[in-house]
């Protein structure tokens, strides 16, 4: 498992349309499986889980990305995890991280205000 955490300022949806945009078109075999929101007060929280296959191993990887958003402030973390075919090691530990950088570009590549 890989993982990425960052701060960023602006808005949440602006945020998710770009994280699904830059990501969904990033991988020919990329989809987007589950997404979930949820609300308390002023805090808001949007998670969306990706999937992409991995030629390295043959099996699926995800990707997940949970957005707390309070105003303008959005906490990121970005998590990656693969199936593996070995019982004691993990193999595709390259499907994550690409599928990761992925994220972290996209998360670069986001307008600040």
């Amino acid at each position: 498992m890989a993982h990425y955490d960052c701060q960023l300022e602006g808005n949440v949806e602006d945020l998710v349309a770009h994280l699904d945009d830059e990501i969904l078109r990033g991988s020919v075999s990329a989809t987007l499986e589950e997404q979930v929101e949820h609300r308390a007060g002023d805090a808001r929280m949007v998670i969306r889980a990706y999937e992409r296959f991995s030629g390295f191993s043959g099996s699926r990887v995800s990707l997940t990305v949970a957005v707390l958003a309070v105003g303008g402030q959005l906490a990121v973390t970005a998590l990656t995890t693969a199936g593996s075919k070995a019982m004691f090691f993990k193999m595709d530990t390259v499907g994550e991280g690409t599928f990761l950088d992925k994220a972290v570009a996209a998360l670069q590549s986001f307008p600040q205000p």
